[in-house]
C-alpha cells in the first residue's frame, strides 16, 4: 500500500510524539539522567532559535553563546540574592564591596529576572544586528563580529569578579519561588516545565517559518538584493529575527540555570557558540526538528563518550562531526526528508532550497504587484 503524508500532518504527528516522549522520560529515566535530558532540552531553545536565523535567513551567528549567558545570568542574579538572605552575596563581601550594586536591586525581583533574562539578550542583539545589517554586513564579517563580541563579553565578565563572580561565576542557590531546588519534586517540575516550553517554541517557531514572515526570510537568505528591490526592507526582518532569536537563548538560559545550578563565563564563550550551531547543522538546517534532535543527540553522545572513553571521546565526537558534514550535509532530518520526498511518502513533488526561494519572492512579487503573474 502506497502511503502518502502531507507535511502538516508529519510536522503534527511528530510534535505529538516528542511531547509523548517527553512527558514520559521520567518513568524511565534516573534522577541524574532526567537532569541532563532537561539540560539538553534548555539547548534545543537555543538551537531552534539558531535555525530560524541561519536555516531560514542565512545568517552565521557564532555568539549566542553570549545570548544564553546573559539570560543565564539574570536568573542567577535573583538566585544569588535569595541564597544570600538579604546579606551581599558572598564573592562581593570577598572582593571589598560594601553595597549592592544598583544594577542587582532590579533582580530581587523573580518576574523582573525572568523579564530581563529575555529582554538583555534582545538589547544586546538588536544594537549589534541593527548597527551591522543596516551597513549590510554579512556573511563571514558578521560571523567574525559575533564572536568578537564573545570575546569582549567573557572577559568583561571574568574581569569584573566582584559584580560577577569572576571565573567562578555564580552558584550555590538554595530556593527559587520558596520552593528547595534541591528537593527531587522541584527537580521534576522543573523539567516538566522545560519540556512544555521547547514544545511551545516548536509551534512557534514552525509557524513562524511557514507564514508570510518566512517566506520572506528564505527571500532574504537567497536574493536580498530582489527583496530589497520590490520594496521590502530586509533590515527590518534581519533585525528581528535576530532579536527573537537572542530572546530564545536567553530563555533557555533561565531554564538551564534553574536545572544546573551554575552559571559561568566559559559557558558563553567560543566554544560554546560554536557548538550551538553543529548542533543545528547535524540535525538539519531550516527544519525545526532538526535543531531539537541535533542538540540532544550531541549533548548525549558528548555525555556518553566521555563516560565510556575519558581519554578519547573529544576525538569520537569529532569524528562523528566530520562524518555528518561529509555524508548527510543536510543533516539527520534533512536527509531524512529528502529520502522520503525521493520515495513518495511525501504528498506534492520535492523541492530544492532554490525552488523554494524562487517561489518565496513570486509570492512576494505577487503581493507587491498584482499584475505580475506566475
Amino acid at each position: 500500500m502506497h502511503l502518502s503524508l502531507s507535511n502538516t500532518k508529519i510536522k503534527i504527528a511528530f510534535t505529538l510524539v516528542l511531547f509523548a516522549l517527553m512527558l514520559a522520560a521520567p518513568m524511565f529515566l534516573s534522577e541524574f539522567r532526567l537532569s541532563l535530558l532537561g539540560k539538553f532540552l534548555a539547548y534545543a531553545i537555543i538551537a531552534m532559535g539558531l535555525d530560524l536565523i541561519w536555516g531560514y535567513t542565512g545568517i552565521l551567528s557564532l555568539g549566542h553563546g553570549v545570548y544564553f549567558g546573559l539570560g543565564a545570568y539574570c536568573m542567577a542574579m535573583h538566585l544569588k540574592l535569595v541564597a544570600s538572605h538579604g546579606e551581599l552575596p558572598d564573592f562581593m563581601s570577598w572582593s571589598g564591596i560594601e553595597k549592592l550594586p544598583a544594577f542587582w536591586l532590579p533582580f530581587q525581583s523573580p518576574a523582573a529576572a525572568i523579564l530581563l533574562a529575555i529582554l538583555v539578550p534582545m538589547a544586546v542583539a538588536f544594537l549589534l544586528g541593527y548597527l551591522t545589517f543596516r551597513n549590510r554586513i554579512k556573511g563571514s564579517f558578521f560571523s567574525i563580529l559575533s564572536q568578537a563580541l564573545v570575546i569582549i563579553t567573557v572577559t568583561l565578565f571574568v574581569g569584573q569578579q566582584g559584580y560577577t563572580g569572576g571565573t567562578n561565576g555564580l552558584t550555590n542557590f538554595d530556593s527559587f519561588l520558596g520552593l528547595s531546588m534541591g528537593e527531587p519534586s522541584t527537580k521534576l517540575m522543573f523539567y516538566y516545565i522545560t519540556a512544555f516550553v521547547v514544545i511551545a517554541t516548536l509551534i512557534l517557531c514552525q509557524w513562524l517559518a511557514s507564514s508570510r514572515l518566512g517566506k520572506i526570510l528564505v527571500a532574504v537568505r537567497d536574493a536580498e538584493n530582489r527583496v530589497r528591490f520590490i520594496g521590502y526592507n530586509p533590515v527590518t526582518y534581519k533585525v528581528f529575527i535576530y532579536c527573537f532569536s537572542a530572546g530564545l537563548a536567553g530563555l533557555a538560559g533561565i531554564l538551564f540555570v534553574l536545572q544546573e545550578g551554575i552559571v559561568s563565563p566559559a559557558q558563553m564563550g567560543i566554544v560554546p557558540s560554536i557548538e550551538m550551531v553543529l548542533w543545528v547543522a547535524i540535525g538539519g538546517r531550516a527544519t525545526i526538528f532538526g535543531a531539537i534532535l541535533g542538540a540532544v543527540i550531541t549533548n548525549a553522545a558528548k555525555t556518553s563518550f566521555s563516560e565510556a572513553y575519558p581519554e578519547w571521546w573529544p576525538i569520537i565526537l569529532g569524528a562523528m562531526f566530520i562524518v555528518v558534514v561529509l555524508f548527510l550535509p543536510k543533516g539527520i532530518v534533512g536527509t531524512c526528508k529528502e529520502l522520503a520526498e525521493k520515495r513518495g511518502w511525501f504528498q506534492g513533488k520535492t523541492r530544492s532550497p532554490l525552488q523554494a526561494s524562487s517561489q518565496a519572492r513570486v509570492t512576494l512579487d505577487n503581493d507587491t504587484n498584482p499584475a505580475v503573474t506566475k
